[in-house]
């Protein structure tokens, strides 16, 4: 087989992986979670934790657990904060917690992303997000959001406003 020709089939397989659907594609998967591994590491910079939510946080929200794809997730004020029910697939078993991201350039919040480790110590929690079973922490981040998302592979999909349960 030819040399030049060996060195194109990666570029065009993964050009095709690429096309369609962004939430099922292999390349918008490995992207998502690098997204989800450098919001991690914002929290080791000063003053990208929240210590209240922006506004925005309140009816149907874009939420994902870190490997699954986006679903929708309920807001609504707390005593303690806000509180999320989570609609989708993949929910941690304790551990886990929740960060709901806000773009640091426009204070805009954008999505919950659920991780199923251990949550980090000493920053304010902000809420809680369950499901049917567990409920985690939720505490909020300031990221650049072009470093966890991108126009080709949206950390999070538009989620179903409807009432009506979403297909799976």
């Amino acid at each position: 087989m030819d040399m030049r020709f060996k060195h194109l089939i990666l570029p065009l397989a993964l050009a095709a992986c690429a096309e369609g659907d962004p939430e099922n594609n292999p390349v918008c998967g490995i992207s998502a979670m690098a997204g989800a591994s450098m919001a991690l590491e914002q929290f080791a910079t000063p003053g990208k934790i929240l210590s209240q939510l922006p506004l925005g946080v309140e009816g149907v929200v874009p939420a994902r657990v870190v490997g699954f794809g986006t679903a929708r997730a309920l807001a609504a004020p707390g005593p303690d904060g806000a509180i999320l029910g989570y609609e989708g697939e993949g929910f941690p078993a304790t551990p886990g917690f929740a960060l709901a991201l806000v773009e640091d350039s426009l204070d805009t919040f954008m999505g919950v992303l659920i991780y199923d480790l251990e949550p980090p110590q000493s920053i304010p929690q902000l809420g809680t997000v369950s499901s049917s079973t567990t409920t985690v922490p939720l505490f909020g981040l300031r990221v650049m959001w072009s470093a966890v998302s991108s126009e080709r592979c949206p950390m999070f999909a538009a989620p179903d406003t409807g009432t009506a349960e979403t297909e799976h």
